[in-house]
């Protein structure tokens, strides 16, 4: 699953317990977190197997449940001690729903219940069934997947799991604006208070 379809399913699944749960929509600070987490077991080892070649796949220590369950707790304690506790929350949702995310796409791409990817450092054997035979860095790596995704989408040879990951896109992006564009929204703010601090510095310095 590409990052980006990670980080829709990751924000839709937050935004939506929000509504139910909270009554409320995702502030910028959760959204924020929903959408880094949603992301980070790739970010963890993608780069650790493609360019630094320390694992031989790009499903290994991010990946696994025996890091991810500790590390979602620790963040949502923390987060919790800061007063924090939602962004907490978002964190170890984003988190934990990468992993079966990634197994379920799996099986709607091959028919394969790839389990193994989520139990590192147990499954070392199932991991280098599919090891790359070389190493061409993790930008190079992306775009040859990039590209080979993008040719799917340019031949209109379009299956029906990618159009559903297309009509989830819509309504993420729908959601998000009936959320009030978090993340954007606080940015507009940041920048909006910023300016009339300097406006009203810039006035006070005139007047003396």
């Amino acid at each position: 699953m590409w990052p980006w379809e990670h980080a829709i399913v990751g924000y839709v699944a937050y935004s939506l317990f929000c509504h139910a749960y909270y009554r409320d929509s995702p502030g910028g600070l959760e959204a924020f977190a929903i959408v880094f987490a949603s992301v980070l077991p790739d970010l963890i080892d993608k780069p650790l197997a493609w360019e630094f070649e320390i694992f031989e796949v790009g499903y290994a220590i991010g990946h696994s449940i025996f890091f991810a369950v500790p590390l979602s707790i620790a963040v949502g304690a923390l987060a919790r001690s800061r007063g924090r506790f939602r962004a907490g929350l978002a964190f170890a949702l984003g988190y934990l729903a990468h992993l079966p995310a990634d197994v379920l796409d799996g099986y709607l791409r091959d028919g394969h219940l790839s389990f193994w990817v989520l139990l590192w450092p147990l499954e070392q054997d199932q991991a280098q069934l599919y090891a790359r035979e070389t190493s061409i860095g993790v930008v190079d790596q992306f775009f040859v997947y990039f590209f080979r995704y993008l040719f799917q989408l340019l031949s209109g040879d379009l299956s029906p799991y990618l159009l559903f990951q297309f009509g989830l896109a819509g309504i993420a992006g729908l959601l998000w604006l009936y959320d009030g564009a978090p993340v954007l929204r606080d940015s507009l703010l940041a920048v909006k208070r910023l300016l009339e601090r300097s406006i009203a510095l810039a006035t006070d310095s005139r007047s003396r």
